[in-house]
């Protein structure tokens, strides 16, 4: 029963993901469908993409965009270097500060951060380690933005990634694969995980509601000609991958496939993780 939990597990959040990047992969980057798609977001006559002309429209969806995972980031940050304050504390020796602590409520902010401590650094691992991917893929793929070719009025040659792929060094200086906007949204993930491991009845809205943001937000650099759709599905799926083999070692496989705890069941009431009922929530699917 074991065996068949575990095996269900890495199917649903390794085999999954990997069958979307076949799927991308064969539908995407085999076919001109992503030139399809920006041929009609792009103005032939006047050589550009009208969305990319609008100043409030970039400042909206690409620079205040950021502010979500760019604070998420930051408060997980802060919680982590705040979860290493509360045991140096000797409240029995220094009895004003602790009473000054209490009265302030700052003491519940430091026992909180301390009680959390794995999540705030598991969260700033993600983070650092979804970025240092999607970089590393960028810098080693030496993609040019759909805007910078040939193709739309640029000087750069179109050249797909797998084409350009250098797995030792880097490989140019285009950076446009895979999405970067995209994939500042999908690092939103990594909340999906602690969710997972509180096993909290909404981690599945949680994880719809992170790939709705990164989907959007790379929606829209594809609008304005910055990258190709095909972009933000490959962001997605190296996030969430990121993400997993994140979690693995932070919580255990056992963890966070527990069931998540419906409304009127006890939290202590913990079924079996080899039981019947034990089936993990399933990644983003390719729809």
């Amino acid at each position: 029963m074991l065996t068949s939990s575990r095996n269900r597990f890495y199917w649903a959040n390794f085999g999954i993901p990997l069958a979307c990047a076949a799927l991308v992969f064969l539908m995407f980057d085999m076919t001109r469908i992503d030139i399809a798609f920006s041929n009609l977001l792009f103005d032939p006559v006047a050589q550009i993409f009208p969305l990319d002309k609008v100043h409030f429209f970039e400042k909206l969806t690409h620079k205040w965009a950021r502010i979500i995972p760019n604070w998420t980031a930051e408060i997980a940050l802060i919680g982590a270097m705040l979860s290493f304050v509360w045991p140096l504390i000797n409240t029995s020796k220094h009895p004003r500060l602790g009473g000054f602590l209490e009265r302030s409520k700052a003491a519940s902010v430091l026992r909180f951060a301390n009680e959390h401590r794995r999540d705030f650094l598991f969260v700033v691992f993600a983070f650092a380690i979804c970025t240092g991917v999607i970089h590393f893929l960028k810098a080693h793929t030496s993609v040019y933005c759909p805007i910078e070719t040939t193709l739309y009025g640029g000087k750069l040659p179109h050249v797909e990634w797998y084409n350009n792929f250098q797995l030792f060094r880097e490989a140019g200086d285009g950076r446009c694969w895979p999405g970067g906007h995209a994939s500042g949204g999908f690092t939103m993930l990594a909340l999906y995980f602690v969710a997972r491991r509180y096993r909290w009845r909404y981690s599945k809205a949680l994880m719809y509601g992170a790939l709705l943001l990164g989907f959007v937000y790379g929606t829209t650099r594809v609008l304005q000609g910055w990258h190709y759709m095909s972009h933000t599905f490959w962001a997605g799926i190296f996030v969430w991958l990121a993400c997993l083999l994140t979690a693995l070692p932070f919580y255990g496989r056992a963890l966070l496939e527990m069931p998540v705890l419906q409304k009127a069941e006890a939290p202590h009431a913990e079924p079996l993780i080899g039981s019947q009922s034990s089936k993990p929530d399933a990644p983003p699917s390719c729809s």
